[in-house]
């Protein structure tokens, strides 16, 4: 499965903000500078989780974006599926029904065992994402890198 950029930079933008004080907006220009990430893209990315109710957007000098739900409720597929779109990522065109003597009856994108096999490692996928939730991943990164947390909080927090 190939993914965009944005998802890596909207999974870590949505560990940050897990970390971030509650009620506390994380301005995205900053967040943009922590990473060395464009900014204007970077920004189409967290609205994108806006739209899907991912984050918040709070406007004013103190704005910026926050978790639209605590941590623990939201999925690394949600921010897939809010960056990406519901899509399959594989489409079996049904190339079966265009060989010789085929039947025409059938319905080869159901059939196919090609198509089959990559509907399941999708499903594995999605069900693998879909464990996977953003306190899941910063409670494991502050263990295992305790520094990250306090260095992004200090950082964003600097920019407020």
């Amino acid at each position: 499965m190939k993914t965009g950029r944005g998802v890596e930079w909207a999974v870590h933008s949505c560990v940050n903000m897990a970390w971030t004080p509650a009620g506390e907006a994380v301005n995205s220009a900053r967040l943009a500078a922590y990473y060395k990430l464009p900014g204007a893209y970077l920004n189409k990315q967290l609205q994108a989780l806006v739209h899907a109710g991912v984050l918040d957007s709070v406007s004013g000098p103190r704005g910026g974006f926050h978790l639209a739900r605590r941590p623990e409720h939201i999925t690394v597929l949600d921010v897939v599926l809010a960056l990406e779109g519901p899509e399959p990522a594989f489409r079996c065109e049904g190339i079966l029904g265009n060989v010789p003597d085929a039947d025409q009856e059938q319905n080869y994108v159901r059939t196919c065992l090609i198509s089959q096999t990559m509907r399941q490692a999708e499903l594995a996928w999605r069900q693998a994402l879909a464990r996977q939730t953003i306190a899941g991943i910063a409670d494991s990164m502050e263990r295992r890198f305790p520094q990250d947390r306090v260095k992004a909080v200090s950082y964003l927090a600097a920019g407020t």
